[in-house]
């Protein structure tokens, strides 16, 4: 705003004495807070702590007893508070010899240099003649500022808690109907307009409706990135669904900040992608890809909690892009011995749900982890470490850093909360990093009662388990991690001997809708399997989806006899030797590289160790053979050598 025009809203900036949130003297330090339309506005009684002197047009002369008001001493200046101005006020004296008095909150007061003092009245700022006189003044400015002038004494109309009906308030809601309709008005502009009217009236006030149709106009031609940043900011505030306007704006909106993606700023790209996430617009994937894309470009400029938002923003709309990533993997690990340790537990937490296995990223975690996990908070620890295990990568400095989480656990075993501390524990045995030192305690009945969140009834459990009537102890995720817990220390640690999981808790089976345990065969490329199989086997002899006693799911079983031969389904009661055939979709595997996920290494070891022959056919292998003939091969290779190395076997023993 130009200096002639903060004169003339200078005299606002007395309705901020405790908190200048906007000072009328100074356009750069403006409101800007998204949230600010959608909060109630509650205005306490005004003080004025330093001496202010206002003044009003056409009043008589000060007398002589009164002093001039000295300056503020630099100590008592606030940040955004505005500079005193001298402007016209009714001043009542006092005796210079009369004892101070108590001075109202509700009056602002000023201290004369000789002992005398005078009331002022901050209410009358907000007179009808002097917002006329402020309106007449900035009537002769060009129109933005104008309208920049006028959305300023709105808001501190609003800030001072003055009511939508209040005279002062529609002299100005007036003048803002007046200027609206000449379309000139520019779109930063208006979005301040507009952020005021719905703080002020509401959503369906007129005000509000005549802003955004100046806005729908101005959007159908090209915005800049500011604009189009300020007007995703403003629909955060009024968007309707319902409203057919509204929804045609945003998808012009869409569409106009795709062309200018190239020049958008990290903030900008940080706030458009926010105001996706509030306005709930998850369809909209290829702009949320282009500002991924976008984001990758400009990586470097973004604060710690700029990436935040950027991360938690892309998590939520399910997009991934791969050269963000690769940013991430470039300038990731040279920040992180100084960054927030919320980014580090976020880029592990957008990892793992993007199933990202990043080498770089993940051994700077690891290096980072060691030098610093005791400044790190508990749930900060547990991403890390549940997103390295479950995207089954071993870091190079594994052993220094497991020696690291032992002692954060000896030391804060009892602040972690129990679903967390079950989760980094379970993730340790993908890395087949056991915790047998723990195991006492998570199989533990004040533990198990934790986990159910009835901590205040422990003394209450003689049992390890809760009887029927009275429902399950935990639910099926923690149940089938305390499982697999028990199945790896029975099945992959001989040597151990100390608590083990009641049978009553275990879980019959560890499919599940949210493949917790393991992901279910693909159709699709068991179709491409089955044949070639048959052909390979000459018939039908094997099974699909088979339940095994320990509660995996095969994909595939195929059963021998003592001899080594396929035996049909009708003789599998003389079964000795179980080949698990498991076909590997994408979903098994990490999205950017072909190590198959933690849960899937889990489950083949503990097959292997119940005494299945395991055969693995993963999907871009098999893809790769492209006749019949050379798909029957294939299985071939990979099937037989598993029946001749038991007939081998068999024969020796």
């Amino acid at each position: 705003m130009s200096a002639s025009v903060r004169t003339a809203c200078q005299q606002a900036s007395v309705c901020f004495p405790l908190y200048r949130g906007l000072s009328l003297c100074n356009s750069s330090e403006r409101l800007t807070d998204i949230e600010f339309v959608s909060k109630t506005v509650i205005a306490e009684q005004p003080r004025i702590i330093d001496p202010r002197c206002f003044q009003r047009e056409k009043t008589r002369p000060v007398a002589a007893g009164v002093a001039l008001l000295h300056k503020v001493p630099a100590t008592a200046t606030r940040r955004n508070e505005a500079t005193p101005c001298h402007t016209d006020a009714h001043l009542a004296h006092r005796p210079a010899e009369r004892a101070a008095q108590h001075l109202s909150s509700y009056t602002p007061y000023a201290k004369a240099q000789r002992g005398a003092a005078a009331h002022v009245n901050i209410q009358s700022l907000f007179e009808e003649d002097v917002i006329t006189e402020l309106c007449s003044k900035l009537a002769d400015f060009p129109i933005n500022d104008r309208a920049e002038g006028l959305a300023t004494l709105l808001q501190a109309c609003v800030e001072f808690g003055l009511e939508a009906q209040s005279p002062p308030v529609l002299i100005l809601v007036k003048e803002c109907l007046e200027l609206l309709p000449s379309r000139d008005v520019g779109v930063a502009q208006l979005c301040q307009l507009g952020k005021v009217a719905c703080a002020l009236e509401g959503r369906g006030s007129g005000l509000v409706t005549e802003v955004m149709n100046s806005i729908s106009c101005a959007v159908e031609d090209t915005v800049s990135p500011s604009e189009a940043a300020a007007v995703y900011s403003l629909l955060t505030a009024l968007y309707e669904p319902s409203c057919q306007q509204q929804a045609l704006m945003l998808s012009v909106l869409h569409r106009q900040t795709q062309r200018q993606i190239h020049r958008l700023k990290s903030s900008q790209v940080s706030d458009i992608l926010q105001c996706l996430l509030k306005l709930k617009q998850k369809q909209t994937i290829s702009l949320a890809l282009r500002l991924s894309h976008r984001a990758s470009q400009v990586f470097t400029a973004f604060s710690d909690d700029e990436i935040i938002k950027v991360l938690s923003t892309l998590m939520t709309l399910g997009q991934h892009d791969g050269e963000l990533l690769a940013a991430m993997e470039k300038h990731l690990p040279e920040r992180l011995g100084s960054c927030d340790p919320e980014l580090i537990s976020k880029v592990m937490e957008y990892c793992l749900q993007m199933r990202c296995r990043s080498e770089p990223i993940f051994e700077a975690v690891a290096e980072n982890f060691v030098c610093s996990a005791e400044s790190h908070t508990d749930t900060q620890i547990a991403k890390q470490v549940v997103a390295i295990g479950r995207l089954n990568y071993l870091p190079q400095c594994s052993s220094q850093m497991f020696k690291k989480l032992e002692d954060v656990l000896t030391s804060r075993f009892s602040h972690f909360h129990p679903r967390s501390l079950l989760d980094m524990l379970h993730a340790c045995i993908h890395l087949e990093r056991f915790p047998l030192n723990y195991m006492n305690n998570i199989f533990s009945p004040y533990f198990l009662q934790k986990l159910q969140g009835n901590a205040n009834k422990l003394h209450q459990i003689r049992v390890l388990f809760i009887p029927k009537d009275k429902g399950e102890p935990v639910d099926k995720n923690a149940l089938g991690q305390l499982t697999q817990l028990h199945l790896s220390a029975s099945l992959e640690c001989t040597y151990y001997w100390g608590p083990r999981l009641p049978f009553s808790l275990h879980v019959k089976k560890f499919s599940s809708l949210d493949q917790a345990f393991e992901s279910p065969m693909e159709t699709s490329l068991y179709r491409q399997v089955k044949g070639p199989l048959m052909q390979l086997l000459g018939g039908t002899f094997f099974f699909t989806r088979v339940f095994t006693p320990i509660g995996y799911t095969l994909d595939v079983e195929i059963c021998l006899d003592e001899n080594g031969f396929i035996l049909p389904q009708s003789q599998w009661e003389h079964t000795y030797k179980r080949i698990a055939l498991c076909l590997d979709g994408q979903s098994r595997f990490c999205t950017n590289t072909r190590h198959l996920l933690g849960k899937e290494a889990t489950k083949r070891r503990h097959l292997h160790r119940m005494g299945y022959e395991v055969v693995e056919i993963p999907y871009f292998e098999f893809e790769n053979q492209r006749t019949q003939e050379e798909q029957v091969q294939y299985l071939h290779d990979k099937i037989f050598p598993a029946v001749s190395k038991f007939r081998l076997g068999h024969l020796t023993s």
